[in-house]
């Protein structure tokens, strides 16, 4: 649905909104559809510096209802790195091949949507990294949304999701969900 163009441009005490103004902001800027996946095991992926890897599950797929409509993308990424010592887990958004929502590129610097600090010296910890997105993929069709895991490190290292980086059989080692969720919102 279109933004309704209808409206006053300013509203003041008493204005009283007609029949045909009322329909057309009833239409706006609404959630139209949900689209959610939780990932509750565990993964695990050796990247290279500067490079990425999809998580297994950790993807959704939404058919917009208009080619007008923004899909609002939610992250929610818990994990680790095998070592404890890399110092940050790094974020990237795919919608299908495509990068997106990541900052710009500049020299050897990897581009992220988002990252957040690992506890270093801390085997116990799992790090949480939380993003959201407005995309306009401008298209009718299915589209699937991935969360991929960058490495930020000057080398190749395992990162985890789901778990601390040691995943020793104890109280003090807990285990995490993360998750991904799309709405579609009218434009």
């Amino acid at each position: 649905m279109a933004t309704p163009t209808s409206l006053p441009a300013t509203f003041v005490a008493g204005n009283v909104l007609t029949a045909a103004q009322m329909n057309a902001l009833r239409g706006a800027f609404r959630i139209l559809q949900v689209v959610s996946t939780t990932k509750t095991d565990t993964f695990s992926a050796s990247i290279a510096s500067g490079a990425d890897a999809a998580v297994t599950g950790l993807s959704a797929t939404i058919t917009p209802s208009s080619a007008t409509s923004k899909i609002l993308v939610f992250l929610d990424v818990n994990g680790a790195d095998s070592t404890n010592t890399t110092g940050q887990l790094g974020l990237r958004l795919y919608r299908g091949a495509t990068e997106i929502g990541s900052g710009a590129a500049a020299s050897s610097r990897p581009t992220v949507i988002g990252a957040t600090r690992i506890a270093s010296g801390n085997p116990a910890s799992i790090a949480n990294a939380s993003v959201s997105y407005l995309d306009s993929p401008a298209t009718t069709s299915a589209t699937t949304y991935a969360v991929y895991l960058a490495s930020l490190n000057g080398s190749t290292t395992t990162y985890v999701v789901n778990r601390a980086s040691t995943d020793t059989d104890a109280v003090q080692y807990a285990r995490s969900s993360s998750h991904i969720t799309l709405m579609e919102v009218s434009a």
